[in-house]
């Protein structure tokens, strides 16, 4: 089965749309590579906003000075009701 033979921490890629911290893998089709540092920064981030330490423009500028990639305030939002529920 291929699923044994992925490295660890790929996702299978479900939308056109690319997840924070994920990228295409040109050697394995319909999954999509972790990069563990972002993935970090991420979740350090939305925990800040869930907590309501820090605005979600905070968190996504935060975001871009750690990894060079930008994400909207609307995506950073969906992210932390996603993992921290809808009524964090």
């Amino acid at each position: 089965m291929v699923l044994n033979l992925l490295p660890e921490g790929y996702i299978k890629r479900k939308t056109s749309t690319i997840p924070f911290g994920y990228s295409l893998d040109d050697n394995i089709t319909g999954y999509l590579k972790p990069y563990p540092e972002e993935l970090e920064i991420l979740a350090e981030v939305s925990e800040s906003v869930s907590a309501g330490e820090i605005s979600l423009g905070v968190g996504v500028d935060w975001l871009e000075s750690k990894t060079g990639k930008s994400m909207s305030r609307m995506g950073l939002k969906k992210h932390v009701d996603k993992v921290y529920g809808r009524n964090h």
